[in-house]
Protein backbone atom coordinates (compact mmCIF):
# COMPACT_ATOMS: atom_id res chain seq x y z
CA UNK A 1 0.00 0.00 0.00
CA UNK A 2 1.23 3.03 -0.74
CA UNK A 3 2.22 5.85 2.05
CA UNK A 4 0.55 9.09 1.30
CA UNK A 5 1.51 12.41 3.47
CA UNK A 6 -0.56 15.19 3.09
CA UNK A 7 0.87 18.60 4.20
CA UNK A 8 -1.45 21.60 4.51
CA UNK A 9 -0.35 25.58 4.44
CA UNK A 10 -2.11 27.73 5.81
CA UNK A 11 -1.17 31.32 4.00
CA UNK A 12 -4.56 33.76 5.20
CA UNK A 13 -7.13 31.29 6.77
CA UNK A 14 -7.39 27.99 8.67
CA UNK A 15 -9.91 26.13 6.70
CA UNK A 16 -9.84 24.93 2.99
CA UNK A 17 -12.53 22.71 1.18
CA UNK A 18 -13.00 21.39 -1.12
CA UNK A 19 -16.46 21.58 -0.54
CA UNK A 20 -18.25 25.00 -0.35
CA UNK A 21 -18.77 26.29 3.29
CA UNK A 22 -20.86 28.72 4.39
CA UNK A 23 -20.64 29.75 8.14
CA UNK A 24 -21.05 32.31 10.59
CA UNK A 25 -18.24 32.88 13.86
CA UNK A 26 -17.74 34.22 16.94
CA UNK A 27 -14.46 33.77 19.26
CA UNK A 28 -16.71 33.21 22.34
CA UNK A 29 -20.21 32.62 22.86
CA UNK A 30 -20.46 35.31 25.84
CA UNK A 31 -19.21 38.38 25.75
CA UNK A 32 -19.65 41.46 28.45
CA UNK A 33 -22.48 43.76 28.05
CA UNK A 34 -18.99 46.74 27.53
CA UNK A 35 -17.64 44.76 25.20
CA UNK A 36 -17.47 45.39 21.22
CA UNK A 37 -16.88 42.38 19.09
CA UNK A 38 -16.83 41.04 15.51
CA UNK A 39 -18.79 38.29 13.81
CA UNK A 40 -17.59 36.99 10.73
CA UNK A 41 -19.93 35.12 7.78
CA UNK A 42 -17.42 33.17 5.47
CA UNK A 43 -17.62 31.26 2.23
CA UNK A 44 -14.96 29.68 0.59
CA UNK A 45 -15.46 31.12 -2.52
CA UNK A 46 -16.54 34.27 -3.82
CA UNK A 47 -21.21 34.79 -3.77
CA UNK A 48 -23.37 36.47 -4.66
CA UNK A 49 -26.52 38.10 -3.18
CA UNK A 50 -25.58 38.40 0.59
CA UNK A 51 -28.23 38.83 2.76
CA UNK A 52 -27.30 39.35 6.74
CA UNK A 53 -29.54 38.58 9.60
CA UNK A 54 -31.01 40.88 12.30
CA UNK A 55 -29.39 41.45 15.02
CA UNK A 56 -31.71 42.38 17.95
CA UNK A 57 -30.64 43.41 21.30
CA UNK A 58 -27.33 44.76 19.68
CA UNK A 59 -25.87 47.81 18.05
CA UNK A 60 -24.87 46.72 14.46
CA UNK A 61 -21.56 48.40 12.04
CA UNK A 62 -20.85 47.03 8.92
CA UNK A 63 -20.66 45.16 6.94
CA UNK A 64 -17.01 45.07 5.91
CA UNK A 65 -16.10 42.67 3.54
CA UNK A 66 -12.60 40.82 3.58
CA UNK A 67 -11.41 39.06 0.30
CA UNK A 68 -8.19 36.27 0.33
CA UNK A 69 -6.61 33.90 -0.91
CA UNK A 70 -6.05 30.58 0.44
CA UNK A 71 -3.42 28.31 -1.02
CA UNK A 72 -3.14 24.10 0.39
CA UNK A 73 -0.39 22.12 -1.01
CA UNK A 74 -1.04 17.64 -1.57
CA UNK A 75 2.38 15.64 -1.70
CA UNK A 76 1.27 12.01 -2.28
CA UNK A 77 4.35 9.95 -2.92
CA UNK A 78 6.34 12.64 -3.88
CA UNK A 79 4.24 14.46 -6.27
CA UNK A 80 3.02 17.53 -5.40
CA UNK A 81 -0.45 19.60 -6.37
CA UNK A 82 -1.46 23.12 -5.84
CA UNK A 83 -5.27 24.59 -5.18
CA UNK A 84 -6.15 27.81 -4.99
CA UNK A 85 -9.15 29.15 -3.24
CA UNK A 86 -10.99 32.68 -2.87
CA UNK A 87 -12.48 33.12 0.22
CA UNK A 88 -14.68 35.64 1.31
CA UNK A 89 -15.48 37.20 4.88
CA UNK A 90 -18.55 39.56 5.49
CA UNK A 91 -17.95 40.87 9.22
CA UNK A 92 -20.04 43.26 11.23
CA UNK A 93 -19.52 44.47 14.64
CA UNK A 94 -21.67 43.99 17.50
CA UNK A 95 -22.18 46.40 20.26
CA UNK A 96 -24.31 44.57 23.01
CA UNK A 97 -27.27 47.45 24.53
CA UNK A 98 -28.72 44.91 27.10
CA UNK A 99 -27.90 41.44 29.24
CA UNK A 100 -29.38 38.55 28.10
CA UNK A 101 -29.17 35.33 25.65
CA UNK A 102 -29.73 36.31 22.11
CA UNK A 103 -30.24 34.24 18.62
CA UNK A 104 -28.58 35.92 15.72
CA UNK A 105 -30.26 34.35 12.91
CA UNK A 106 -29.02 32.74 9.27
CA UNK A 107 -27.31 34.64 6.69
CA UNK A 108 -27.68 33.50 3.37
CA UNK A 109 -25.26 33.76 0.45
CA UNK A 110 -26.10 32.65 -3.59
CA UNK A 111 -22.69 30.67 -5.67
CA UNK A 112 -23.59 28.82 -8.93
CA UNK A 113 -26.91 29.41 -8.32
CA UNK A 114 -27.33 27.37 -4.76
CA UNK A 115 -28.77 29.61 -1.73
CA UNK A 116 -26.10 28.50 0.97
CA UNK A 117 -27.62 29.42 4.95
CA UNK A 118 -25.52 29.84 8.21
CA UNK A 119 -27.00 27.91 11.02
CA UNK A 120 -28.07 30.64 13.64
CA UNK A 121 -25.59 31.30 16.74
CA UNK A 122 -26.63 32.21 20.19
CA UNK A 123 -24.80 34.41 22.71
CA UNK A 124 -24.95 35.46 25.70
CA UNK A 125 -24.84 38.98 27.15
CA UNK A 126 -23.29 39.19 30.93
CA UNK A 127 -22.28 42.14 33.32
CA UNK A 128 -19.94 44.19 31.92
CA UNK A 129 -16.14 42.65 32.58
CA UNK A 130 -12.89 44.55 33.53
CA UNK A 131 -11.17 45.21 29.71
CA UNK A 132 -7.44 44.63 29.34
CA UNK A 133 -5.36 48.40 28.85
CA UNK A 134 -4.38 47.46 25.43
CA UNK A 135 -5.74 45.19 22.31
CA UNK A 136 -4.34 41.56 22.38
CA UNK A 137 -3.30 41.36 25.82
CA UNK A 138 -5.82 38.80 26.76
CA UNK A 139 -6.17 36.52 24.87
CA UNK A 140 -10.12 35.85 25.19
CA UNK A 141 -10.49 39.36 24.96
CA UNK A 142 -8.43 40.19 21.69
CA UNK A 143 -11.70 41.02 19.57
CA UNK A 144 -12.73 43.78 21.77
CA UNK A 145 -10.49 45.49 19.42
CA UNK A 146 -12.04 47.90 17.32
CA UNK A 147 -11.40 47.81 14.26
CA UNK A 148 -10.29 50.93 12.28
CA UNK A 149 -11.28 53.05 15.69
CA UNK A 150 -8.14 54.21 15.83
CA UNK A 151 -8.49 56.15 12.33
CA UNK A 152 -9.32 59.95 12.68
CA UNK A 153 -9.94 63.23 10.21
CA UNK A 154 -9.03 66.37 12.02
CA UNK A 155 -9.90 69.78 11.19
CA UNK A 156 -7.02 71.69 12.91
CA UNK A 157 -7.71 75.63 13.45
CA UNK A 158 -5.07 77.56 13.91
CA UNK A 159 -7.09 79.43 16.21
CA UNK A 160 -11.00 79.65 17.13
CA UNK A 161 -11.06 83.34 18.13
CA UNK A 162 -10.18 85.79 15.25
CA UNK A 163 -11.31 89.33 14.04
CA UNK A 164 -12.88 90.10 10.93
CA UNK A 165 -10.38 89.60 8.11
CA UNK A 166 -7.96 88.01 10.62
CA UNK A 167 -6.32 84.75 8.87
CA UNK A 168 -7.42 81.08 10.18
CA UNK A 169 -5.27 78.49 8.94
CA UNK A 170 -7.35 74.85 8.88
CA UNK A 171 -5.06 71.68 7.92
CA UNK A 172 -7.06 68.27 7.49
CA UNK A 173 -4.96 65.90 8.99
CA UNK A 174 -5.37 62.02 8.87
CA UNK A 175 -4.39 60.63 12.03
CA UNK A 176 -3.79 56.68 11.91
CA UNK A 177 -1.91 53.91 13.69
CA UNK A 178 2.01 53.18 13.30
CA UNK A 179 0.29 49.13 12.44
CA UNK A 180 -2.18 50.12 10.45
CA UNK A 181 -2.13 51.94 6.58
CA UNK A 182 -4.52 53.70 4.56
CA UNK A 183 -5.49 53.99 0.79
CA UNK A 184 -8.08 55.13 -2.20
CA UNK A 185 -8.79 58.24 -1.04
CA UNK A 186 -12.30 59.06 -2.49
CA UNK A 187 -15.00 60.70 -2.14
CA UNK A 188 -13.50 64.06 -1.21
CA UNK A 189 -16.39 66.37 0.29
CA UNK A 190 -15.11 69.92 1.13
CA UNK A 191 -16.79 72.58 3.25
CA UNK A 192 -18.30 75.89 1.40
CA UNK A 193 -16.76 77.95 3.58
CA UNK A 194 -19.89 80.19 4.01
CA UNK A 195 -18.62 84.10 5.77
CA UNK A 196 -15.40 83.28 5.00
CA UNK A 197 -12.68 84.32 1.70
CA UNK A 198 -11.21 81.42 1.32
CA UNK A 199 -7.80 80.08 -0.53
CA UNK A 200 -6.20 76.52 -0.89
CA UNK A 201 -2.58 75.93 -0.93
CA UNK A 202 -1.12 73.98 -3.31
CA UNK A 203 0.95 70.77 -1.26
CA UNK A 204 2.81 69.11 -4.03
CA UNK A 205 2.85 65.35 -2.36
CA UNK A 206 1.34 63.44 0.65
CA UNK A 207 3.70 62.50 3.40
CA UNK A 208 3.33 60.74 6.43
CA UNK A 209 4.95 61.77 9.22
CA UNK A 210 5.41 60.97 13.24
CA UNK A 211 2.49 63.01 14.99
CA UNK A 212 0.01 63.14 18.41
CA UNK A 213 -3.25 63.31 18.78
CA UNK A 214 -5.14 63.00 22.29
CA UNK A 215 -2.01 61.93 24.14
CA UNK A 216 -1.30 59.03 21.24
CA UNK A 217 1.14 58.67 18.91
CA UNK A 218 -0.26 58.36 15.56
CA UNK A 219 0.90 58.44 11.66
CA UNK A 220 -0.34 61.64 10.31
CA UNK A 221 -0.78 62.85 6.75
CA UNK A 222 -1.82 66.55 6.25
CA UNK A 223 -4.62 66.25 3.78
CA UNK A 224 -5.41 69.89 2.55
CA UNK A 225 -4.70 73.51 3.66
CA UNK A 226 -6.84 75.92 3.61
CA UNK A 227 -6.63 79.77 4.46
CA UNK A 228 -9.90 81.40 5.50
CA UNK A 229 -10.58 85.26 6.02
CA UNK A 230 -13.65 85.90 7.82
CA UNK A 231 -15.98 88.51 6.56
CA UNK A 232 -17.85 89.38 8.99
CA UNK A 233 -18.50 89.08 13.01
CA UNK A 234 -20.29 86.22 14.78
CA UNK A 235 -19.71 82.72 15.33
CA UNK A 236 -19.13 81.21 12.26
CA UNK A 237 -19.67 77.68 11.22
CA UNK A 238 -16.97 75.28 9.35
CA UNK A 239 -18.95 72.49 8.03
CA UNK A 240 -17.76 69.22 8.02
CA UNK A 241 -15.28 67.70 5.35
CA UNK A 242 -15.85 64.43 4.86
CA UNK A 243 -13.77 61.81 2.95
CA UNK A 244 -13.71 57.70 2.51
CA UNK A 245 -11.23 55.44 3.11
CA UNK A 246 -9.77 52.15 2.41
CA UNK A 247 -8.16 50.91 6.07
CA UNK A 248 -5.75 47.95 6.56
CA UNK A 249 -5.91 47.28 10.48
CA UNK A 250 -4.55 44.27 12.38
CA UNK A 251 -7.40 41.68 13.45
CA UNK A 252 -5.75 40.55 17.13
CA UNK A 253 -4.82 37.39 15.70
CA UNK A 254 -1.95 35.94 14.86
CA UNK A 255 -1.51 33.78 11.41
CA UNK A 256 0.22 30.07 11.57
CA UNK A 257 3.85 31.88 11.76
CA UNK A 258 3.25 34.17 14.65
CA UNK A 259 2.67 37.54 12.75
CA UNK A 260 -0.39 39.82 13.01
CA UNK A 261 -3.40 39.32 10.80
CA UNK A 262 -5.01 42.05 9.07
CA UNK A 263 -8.04 42.99 7.43
CA UNK A 264 -9.19 45.92 4.79
CA UNK A 265 -12.22 47.78 6.72
CA UNK A 266 -14.13 50.71 4.78
CA UNK A 267 -14.36 54.14 7.06
CA UNK A 268 -16.50 56.84 6.10
CA UNK A 269 -14.25 59.87 7.96
CA UNK A 270 -15.77 63.61 8.90
CA UNK A 271 -14.29 66.06 10.76
CA UNK A 272 -17.77 67.18 12.10
CA UNK A 273 -18.78 70.40 12.58
CA UNK A 274 -16.62 73.28 13.84
CA UNK A 275 -17.12 76.97 15.00
CA UNK A 276 -15.01 80.09 14.97
CA UNK A 277 -15.92 82.96 17.12
CA UNK A 278 -15.38 85.88 15.19
CA UNK A 279 -14.85 89.55 16.46
CA UNK A 280 -15.72 92.89 14.85
CA UNK A 281 -12.96 95.58 14.59
CA UNK A 282 -13.04 97.97 17.20
CA UNK A 283 -14.72 101.42 16.04
CA UNK A 284 -12.94 103.49 18.61
CA UNK A 285 -10.12 104.83 16.88
CA UNK A 286 -10.96 103.49 13.29
CA UNK A 287 -9.76 106.45 10.93
CA UNK A 288 -11.95 107.55 8.28
CA UNK A 289 -9.67 106.13 5.39
CA UNK A 290 -10.21 102.71 6.84
CA UNK A 291 -11.37 100.26 4.26
CA UNK A 292 -10.87 96.97 5.35
CA UNK A 293 -7.25 96.53 5.43
CA UNK A 294 -5.78 94.13 8.07
CA UNK A 295 -2.16 93.28 8.76
CA UNK A 296 1.30 95.01 8.36
CA UNK A 297 1.72 96.91 5.43
CA UNK A 298 3.52 99.92 3.78
CA UNK A 299 2.09 102.25 1.31
CA UNK A 300 3.81 104.16 -1.29
CA UNK A 301 2.51 106.72 -4.08
CA UNK A 302 4.96 107.14 -6.92
CA UNK A 303 4.82 109.07 -9.99
CA UNK A 304 6.81 108.00 -13.48
CA UNK A 305 7.53 111.72 -13.43
CA UNK A 306 6.91 115.21 -12.27
CA UNK A 307 8.20 116.85 -15.17
CA UNK A 308 6.07 116.57 -18.18
CA UNK A 309 4.98 118.48 -21.50
CA UNK A 310 1.17 119.37 -21.87
CA UNK A 311 -0.67 116.69 -23.55
CA UNK A 312 2.08 113.98 -22.03
CA UNK A 313 0.73 111.55 -19.78
CA UNK A 314 2.42 110.24 -16.87
CA UNK A 315 1.72 107.22 -14.50
CA UNK A 316 0.43 107.23 -10.86
CA UNK A 317 1.50 103.85 -9.31
CA UNK A 318 -0.42 103.37 -5.16
CA UNK A 319 0.99 100.33 -4.34
CA UNK A 320 0.41 98.48 -0.39
CA UNK A 321 2.46 95.50 -0.01
CA UNK A 322 3.01 93.76 3.33
CA UNK A 323 1.28 90.70 5.33
CA UNK A 324 -2.72 90.85 5.47
CA UNK A 325 -5.60 90.62 3.37
CA UNK A 326 -4.48 91.76 0.37
CA UNK A 327 -7.21 90.98 -1.72
CA UNK A 328 -10.07 91.73 0.88
CA UNK A 329 -9.73 95.91 0.39
CA UNK A 330 -9.67 98.65 -1.79
CA UNK A 331 -6.53 100.91 -2.64
CA UNK A 332 -7.28 104.87 -2.05
CA UNK A 333 -7.90 106.90 -5.28
CA UNK A 334 -5.52 109.77 -5.58
CA UNK A 335 -8.01 114.06 -5.81
CA UNK A 336 -6.04 115.66 -9.19
CA UNK A 337 -7.27 119.11 -10.02
CA UNK A 338 -9.65 119.55 -12.81
CA UNK A 339 -7.20 120.26 -15.56
CA UNK A 340 -5.30 117.13 -15.22
CA UNK A 341 -6.89 113.72 -16.78
CA UNK A 342 -7.24 111.14 -14.60
CA UNK A 343 -8.04 107.62 -16.27
CA UNK A 344 -9.30 104.62 -14.72
CA UNK A 345 -6.17 102.56 -13.40
CA UNK A 346 -5.05 98.93 -14.20
CA UNK A 347 -5.15 96.67 -10.97
CA UNK A 348 -2.58 94.59 -10.63
CA UNK A 349 -1.88 91.91 -8.30
CA UNK A 350 1.79 90.28 -6.91
CA UNK A 351 -0.19 87.79 -3.79
CA UNK A 352 1.13 84.42 -2.60
CA UNK A 353 -0.58 82.38 -0.05
CA UNK A 354 1.13 80.29 2.39
CA UNK A 355 0.02 78.93 5.34
CA UNK A 356 0.34 82.26 7.70
CA UNK A 357 -1.79 84.20 4.61
CA UNK A 358 -1.34 86.55 2.30
CA UNK A 359 1.86 87.79 1.14
CA UNK A 360 3.10 90.29 -1.64
CA UNK A 361 2.34 93.29 -3.26
CA UNK A 362 -1.12 95.05 -5.20
CA UNK A 363 -1.06 98.34 -6.94
CA UNK A 364 -3.01 100.62 -9.17
CA UNK A 365 -1.59 102.19 -11.80
CA UNK A 366 -3.54 105.52 -13.08
CA UNK A 367 -2.31 107.64 -16.19
CA UNK A 368 -3.02 111.56 -16.35
CA UNK A 369 -2.69 113.61 -18.62
CA UNK A 370 -2.37 117.27 -17.67
CA UNK A 371 -4.05 119.79 -20.24
CA UNK A 372 -2.51 123.27 -19.88
CA UNK A 373 0.42 124.57 -18.87
CA UNK A 374 1.22 125.60 -15.28
CA UNK A 375 2.18 123.55 -11.85
CA UNK A 376 -0.62 121.28 -10.42
CA UNK A 377 -0.50 119.68 -6.94
CA UNK A 378 -1.47 116.37 -6.09
CA UNK A 379 -2.73 116.28 -2.44
CA UNK A 380 -1.18 113.49 0.33
CA UNK A 381 -3.02 110.10 0.05
CA UNK A 382 -3.73 108.30 3.06
CA UNK A 383 -4.07 104.48 3.70
CA UNK A 384 -5.04 102.83 7.08
CA UNK A 385 -4.80 99.64 8.68
CA UNK A 386 -5.66 97.59 11.41
CA UNK A 387 -2.34 95.81 12.89
CA UNK A 388 -3.46 92.66 15.01
CA UNK A 389 -0.14 92.54 16.51
CA UNK A 390 -0.25 96.13 18.39
CA UNK A 391 -3.97 95.96 18.36
CA UNK A 392 -4.60 99.39 17.29
CA UNK A 393 -5.48 101.28 13.61
CA UNK A 394 -2.66 102.79 12.00
CA UNK A 395 -2.53 105.46 8.65
CA UNK A 396 0.07 105.92 5.91
CA UNK A 397 0.34 109.07 4.31
CA UNK A 398 2.01 109.76 1.32
CA UNK A 399 3.70 113.05 0.21
CA UNK A 400 2.51 116.13 -1.50
CA UNK A 401 3.19 115.60 -5.31
CA UNK A 402 3.82 118.48 -7.74
CA UNK A 403 3.53 118.42 -11.49
CA UNK A 404 5.27 121.07 -13.33
CA UNK A 405 3.38 120.93 -16.96
CA UNK A 406 5.57 122.58 -19.58
CA UNK A 407 4.75 123.94 -22.76
CA UNK A 408 5.41 121.73 -25.49
CA UNK A 409 4.23 119.97 -28.94
CA UNK A 410 1.38 118.41 -26.83
CA UNK A 411 0.50 121.75 -25.33
CA UNK A 412 -2.78 123.14 -25.57
CA UNK A 413 -2.60 126.45 -24.52
CA UNK A 414 -1.25 127.71 -27.80
CA UNK A 415 -4.25 129.76 -30.16
CA UNK A 416 -1.36 130.87 -32.49
CA UNK A 417 -1.89 130.95 -36.13
CA UNK A 418 -0.46 127.90 -37.87
CA UNK A 419 2.08 130.28 -39.97
CA UNK A 420 4.13 127.20 -41.69
CA UNK A 421 2.62 127.53 -44.97
CA UNK A 422 3.93 126.59 -48.40
CA UNK A 423 3.51 129.37 -50.86
CA UNK A 424 1.97 128.97 -54.45
CA UNK A 425 4.37 128.95 -57.11
CA UNK A 426 2.59 130.57 -60.35
CA UNK A 427 5.62 129.79 -62.46
CA UNK A 428 4.10 125.73 -62.74
CA UNK A 429 0.62 125.97 -62.57
CA UNK A 430 -0.76 127.66 -65.52
CA UNK A 431 0.50 126.55 -69.00
CA UNK A 432 -0.98 127.32 -72.19
CA UNK A 433 -2.67 123.66 -73.79
CA UNK A 434 -1.03 122.12 -77.10
CA UNK A 435 -3.40 123.31 -79.87
CA UNK A 436 -2.46 120.18 -82.60
CA UNK A 437 -2.02 116.57 -81.80
CA UNK A 438 -0.20 114.38 -83.97
CA UNK A 439 -1.26 110.47 -84.13
CA UNK A 440 1.11 107.39 -85.47
CA UNK A 441 -0.61 104.23 -86.44
CA UNK A 442 0.77 100.89 -85.25
CA UNK A 443 1.62 98.51 -87.81
CA UNK A 444 1.00 95.32 -85.44
CA UNK A 445 -1.71 94.34 -82.72
CA UNK A 446 -0.10 95.08 -79.36
CA UNK A 447 -0.87 93.79 -76.15
CA UNK A 448 -2.25 97.07 -74.93
CA UNK A 449 -5.42 97.74 -75.45
CA UNK A 450 -6.04 94.09 -76.00
CA UNK A 451 -9.18 92.07 -74.19
CA UNK A 452 -6.64 90.47 -72.23
CA UNK A 453 -4.87 94.01 -71.05
CA UNK A 454 -8.36 94.76 -70.09
CA UNK A 455 -9.33 92.19 -68.19
CA UNK A 456 -6.04 91.48 -66.04
CA UNK A 457 -6.45 95.45 -65.60
CA UNK A 458 -9.56 95.63 -64.10
CA UNK A 459 -9.47 92.06 -62.28
CA UNK A 460 -7.68 93.41 -59.46
CA UNK A 461 -10.60 95.86 -58.78
CA UNK A 462 -12.92 93.03 -58.61
CA UNK A 463 -11.29 91.59 -56.17
CA UNK A 464 -11.14 94.52 -53.97
CA UNK A 465 -14.48 94.73 -52.15
CA UNK A 466 -13.83 91.20 -51.19
CA UNK A 467 -10.09 92.06 -49.52
CA UNK A 468 -12.22 94.77 -47.54
CA UNK A 469 -14.88 92.41 -46.59
CA UNK A 470 -12.64 90.02 -45.75
CA UNK A 471 -10.05 92.38 -43.93
CA UNK A 472 -12.46 94.09 -42.13
CA UNK A 473 -14.03 90.40 -40.47
CA UNK A 474 -10.41 89.73 -39.22
CA UNK A 475 -10.22 93.26 -37.78
CA UNK A 476 -13.75 93.02 -36.37
CA UNK A 477 -12.52 89.44 -34.87
CA UNK A 478 -9.01 90.62 -33.92
CA UNK A 479 -10.76 93.42 -32.23
CA UNK A 480 -13.47 90.84 -30.20
CA UNK A 481 -11.00 90.02 -26.91
CA UNK A 482 -13.57 88.29 -25.13
CA UNK A 483 -14.58 86.17 -28.44
CA UNK A 484 -10.66 85.52 -28.66
CA UNK A 485 -10.45 84.32 -25.11
CA UNK A 486 -13.44 82.09 -25.55
CA UNK A 487 -11.89 80.15 -28.59
CA UNK A 488 -8.62 80.11 -27.05
CA UNK A 489 -10.08 78.31 -23.96
CA UNK A 490 -11.98 75.90 -26.19
CA UNK A 491 -9.05 75.14 -27.92
CA UNK A 492 -7.03 74.81 -24.63
CA UNK A 493 -10.02 72.66 -23.37
CA UNK A 494 -9.48 70.05 -26.21
CA UNK A 495 -5.67 70.08 -25.61
CA UNK A 496 -5.19 69.28 -22.43
CA UNK A 497 -8.13 66.41 -22.84
CA UNK A 498 -5.82 65.15 -25.57
CA UNK A 499 -2.90 65.70 -22.95
CA UNK A 500 -4.69 63.68 -20.03
CA UNK A 501 -5.36 60.83 -22.89
CA UNK A 502 -1.72 60.27 -23.96
CA UNK A 503 -0.38 60.48 -20.26
CA UNK A 504 -3.11 57.61 -19.10
CA UNK A 505 -1.31 55.31 -16.87
CA UNK A 506 1.36 58.35 -15.55
CA UNK A 507 -0.68 59.49 -12.76
CA UNK A 508 0.64 63.25 -12.05
CA UNK A 509 0.49 64.30 -15.54
CA UNK A 510 -2.62 62.79 -16.08
CA UNK A 511 -4.83 64.49 -13.56
CA UNK A 512 -2.77 68.32 -13.56
CA UNK A 513 -3.83 67.98 -17.23
CA UNK A 514 -7.27 67.44 -16.40
CA UNK A 515 -7.61 69.59 -13.87
CA UNK A 516 -6.53 72.16 -16.51
CA UNK A 517 -9.51 71.04 -19.05
CA UNK A 518 -11.82 71.52 -16.34
CA UNK A 519 -10.45 74.81 -15.65
CA UNK A 520 -10.44 75.96 -19.28
CA UNK A 521 -14.14 74.58 -19.64
CA UNK A 522 -15.11 76.99 -17.02
CA UNK A 523 -13.29 79.71 -18.09
CA UNK A 524 -14.76 79.22 -21.93
CA UNK A 525 -18.37 78.44 -20.41
CA UNK A 526 -18.58 80.82 -17.63
CA UNK A 527 -16.38 84.00 -18.88
CA UNK A 528 -14.35 84.29 -15.52
CA UNK A 529 -10.94 83.75 -14.62
CA UNK A 530 -8.63 81.33 -12.10
CA UNK A 531 -8.83 83.71 -9.17
CA UNK A 532 -13.00 83.54 -9.49
CA UNK A 533 -13.03 79.55 -9.39
CA UNK A 534 -14.39 79.43 -5.70
CA UNK A 535 -16.40 76.57 -5.42
CA UNK A 536 -19.19 79.01 -4.35
CA UNK A 537 -19.06 81.00 -7.23
CA UNK A 538 -18.45 78.01 -9.94
CA UNK A 539 -21.99 76.44 -8.12
CA UNK A 540 -23.81 80.02 -8.49
CA UNK A 541 -23.13 80.51 -12.02
CA UNK A 542 -23.68 77.19 -13.51
CA UNK A 543 -27.10 77.36 -11.72
CA UNK A 544 -27.71 80.81 -13.23
CA UNK A 545 -26.28 78.90 -16.61
CA UNK A 546 -29.27 76.49 -15.92
CA UNK A 547 -27.18 73.63 -15.51
CA UNK A 548 -28.90 71.09 -13.98
CA UNK A 549 -28.34 70.52 -10.59
CA UNK A 550 -26.96 66.65 -10.96
CA UNK A 551 -24.81 68.03 -13.48
CA UNK A 552 -23.04 70.71 -11.22
CA UNK A 553 -22.85 67.54 -8.24
CA UNK A 554 -21.28 65.61 -10.66
CA UNK A 555 -18.79 68.16 -12.36
CA UNK A 556 -17.63 69.61 -8.97
CA UNK A 557 -16.94 66.23 -7.36
CA UNK A 558 -15.05 65.34 -10.71
CA UNK A 559 -12.80 68.47 -9.65
CA UNK A 560 -12.68 67.24 -6.39
CA UNK A 561 -11.15 63.89 -7.21
CA UNK A 562 -8.61 65.25 -9.32
CA UNK A 563 -7.41 67.66 -7.16
CA UNK A 564 -6.90 64.80 -4.43
CA UNK A 565 -5.85 62.11 -7.07
CA UNK A 566 -2.53 63.38 -7.71
CA UNK A 567 -1.62 62.65 -4.10
CA UNK A 568 -3.85 59.13 -3.27
CA UNK A 569 -2.72 55.95 -5.18
CA UNK A 570 -4.92 55.67 -8.30
CA UNK A 571 -4.63 52.58 -10.91
CA UNK A 572 -5.28 52.77 -14.49
CA UNK A 573 -8.71 51.68 -14.20
CA UNK A 574 -9.34 54.95 -11.98
CA UNK A 575 -8.12 57.00 -14.51
CA UNK A 576 -9.55 55.72 -17.49
CA UNK A 577 -12.60 55.93 -15.37
CA UNK A 578 -12.29 59.63 -14.54
CA UNK A 579 -11.28 60.73 -18.03
CA UNK A 580 -14.60 59.19 -19.12
CA UNK A 581 -16.47 60.69 -16.33
CA UNK A 582 -14.80 64.28 -17.55
CA UNK A 583 -15.71 63.70 -21.37
CA UNK A 584 -19.74 62.82 -20.21
CA UNK A 585 -19.99 65.34 -17.75
CA UNK A 586 -18.38 68.29 -20.59
CA UNK A 587 -20.54 66.87 -23.20
CA UNK A 588 -23.59 67.05 -20.67
CA UNK A 589 -22.68 70.47 -19.50
CA UNK A 590 -22.29 71.35 -23.02
CA UNK A 591 -25.83 70.82 -23.91
CA UNK A 592 -27.50 72.65 -20.75
CA UNK A 593 -25.60 75.87 -20.54
CA UNK A 594 -26.67 78.43 -22.74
Amino acid sequence: MKKSVVVFFLLLFSVVSAQVKFEAQTDRDSYGLNERFPIAFSINNEGDNFQGPKFPGFKAEGPFINKGNQTSITIINGKMTQKREITTQVIYYLTPTKKGTFTIGSASIEYNGTVYKTVPIKITITDPIQMPSYPGQNPRQQQNYNFGEGIHLVGELSTRNAYVNEPVTVVYKLYFPYNSSVSNLRNFQAPKYQDFWSQYIDMKQLRAEKGTYNGKDYSVVALRKVILYPLEAGAKRIEPFKIDVDAEVPTGRSDWFGRMEMTTVQKALSTGIQTINVKPLPEKGKPSSFSGAVGVFDFKVSPSKTKLKAGESLDLEISVSGKGNLKLFTLPKPIVPSSLELYDPAHTENVQTPVTGMVGKVSDKYTIIPQFKGKYTIKPIEFSYYDLKSKTYKTIASKEIVLEVLEGDGTLVSNQTNTNKQAVQKKEVFQFNKLKTEFVASAKKDFLGSGLFYGLLFAPLLLIPAIILLRKQKEAKDADAFGNRVRRNNKLVKKYLSDAKKQMGDKVPFYMAMEKALHNFLKAKLHIETVEMSKDNIIELLQQRNASEQSISQFMELMNDCEFARYAPATDTAMNNDFDRAIEIITELEKQIK
